[in-house]
């Protein structure tokens, strides 16, 4: 018999819980670590839909990047997805920064779908490392954005400094502008990562540097097909899958 406690220790060695940053919520969110697990529903976000997709269809785990509850709850409404799992008797495990730094983890899948080679770290804080530093072979700014849209399927990608021809590159998943400065110190050209405010752009205008912001859903969402296939191999018994409701609800027109 499969339990949430063996899924929480596969995780525990593909990316240690001690990896997370100290605001983090990563781990057993909802349920109880002795509980079977025959089927398990994955996603970067656990919204309500996914969470009543869960309950419809019966799956015993929900596993997702982001923390099913991250801040604290004052009042559990019946629409709060940490609500409707507890209520149908299901359980939920994040696995969020931690997942992000662990070696072989997020920033090293984004950098390779984006045919990029990590080097160093971009950003270390209490010895764990934040994102990669990458060389690589002259490439402009704008063959880089169109080919992060394609292989990330954005619906759009910003950026700055289109023209201008770089070799060495920061790579953060999901949110990391506020490591600009560290990728300007590392002599990088150009920093690809999401949720970009308009302020970085000013200064990496300023610093003589391009951003390139791809969003923080489509740099992240790789973690669904990655942990799909790593929950078939370690627990072949069991049925994983992506939500049908895990989709990027941010509208473009």
């Amino acid at each position: 018999m499969t339990t949430v406690s063996d899924i929480y220790n596969m995780i525990e060695k593909l990316a240690p819980y001690s990896l997370q940053e100290s605001y983090d919520n990563s781990g057993l969110n909802v349920g109880d670590m002795s509980a079977e697990v025959k089927s398990v529903l994955v996603a970067l976000d656990c919204t309500a839909e996914v969470a009543r997709e869960a309950v419809e269809k019966g799956f015993d785990l929900v596993l997702t990047h982001h923390p099913v509850i991250f801040r604290g709850l004052k009042t559990l409404s019946l629409e709060n997805p940490a609500v409707i799992l507890a209520a149908g008797g299901k359980n939920a495990i994040s696995m969020h920064t931690n997942f992000d730094s662990a070696q072989g983890g997020m920033n090293d899948i984004l950098c390779s779908m984006l045919g990029l080679v990590p080097g160093g770290a971009l950003h270390e804080e209490h010895g764990v490392c934040c994102g990669y530093i990458c060389d690589c072979g002259p490439v402009k700014v704008e063959k880089l954005a169109e080919k992060a849209k394609a292989v990330l399927g954005c619906k759009a990608v910003r950026f700055c400094g289109a023209q201008r021809e770089v070799t060495r590159v920061g790579v953060c998943s999901g949110s990391g502008g506020s490591f600009l400065g560290d990728a300007c110190e590392r002599g990088c050209q150009a920093l690809i990562t999401g949720d970009v405010k308009h302020d970085v752009f000013v200064d990496a205008h300023n610093m003589g540097i391009s951003v390139i912001d791809a969003g923080h859903f489509c740099t992240e969402n790789i973690f669904c097909d990655f942990m799909v296939k790593a929950l078939k191999e370690r627990f072949p018994e069991i049925d994983a899958v992506t939500a049908e409701s895990n989709y990027d609800i941010v509208e473009i027109i």
